[in-house]
């Protein structure tokens, strides 16, 4: 049983400080709810107190597992799969599990992946709502404000100079690699349609 001032987790939806404990009548059925705020927005959620088992309502991670989220942001992508449909709905277990560090992971990969290839509209959602989930612990954890948290997210995933001038080289690379291939393929295609008037005109005569 959670009290006033208790900060948890709803998976799917963030972290919270519950701010009440009311009773409501729905469909002549009085039920208790606690009354969770979100730091990010003003936001504020109903959860059914009988059911936060069966929802994973969980305690906000310590300050110390909050640092070992950001050693796990500041790691390297892990392995996941080109197909798209497949990559959203892992993504999706992932989120909906509760679990910070899984949070994290899905953050740490899209955008990484979102620094080197570009992400579809739906993972770009995907991102962005899995920020706002995994912000909304750290604040609390951390006790520190949306904005720090996010800047420092921020700087984990931002290119330096030396990268992003390699980033435009292999841009540049490909983009020649890409003409080099289609100049090839016109020059033969030329070839082949004057090699083939030729011989017409050589059978003519």
């Amino acid at each position: 049983m959670y009290k006033i001032g208790d900060k948890v987790v709803y998976p799917n939806h963030g972290a919270g400080t519950i701010v009440g404990i009311e009773t409501k009548t729905i469909l002549d059925e009085k039920k208790e709810y606690y009354i969770m705020k979100l730091p990010i927005g003003e936001m504020k959620v109903m959860i059914p107190v009988d059911k936060i088992d069966k929802i994973g309502i969980r305690d906000v991670i310590s300050e110390q597992k909050a640092d070992e989220v950001f050693e796990l942001l500041n790691g390297e992508k892990s392995k996941m799969s080109q197909n798209w449909n497949r990559r959203f709905r892992a993504n999706q277990e992932k989120l909906k599990t509760g679990d910070i560090f899984e949070v994290a992971e899905v953050v740490r990969n899209l955008s990484i992946r979102d620094r080197e290839k570009g992400l579809s509209t739906g993972e770009k959602k995907m991102l962005s709502n899995a920020r706002q989930i995994l912000i909304s612990e750290l604040v609390l954890a951390k006790d520190m404000d949306e904005e720090s948290i996010s800047e420092k997210m921020d700087d984990l995933f931002t290119l330096t100079e030396k990268e992003e001038q390699e980033k435009k080289e292999k841009e540049e690379k490909a983009k020649k690699a890409k003409k080099a291939k289609k100049e090839k393929k016109e020059k033969a295609e030329k070839e082949k349609e004057e090699k083939e008037e030729k011989e017409k005109k050589d059978s003519d005569s």
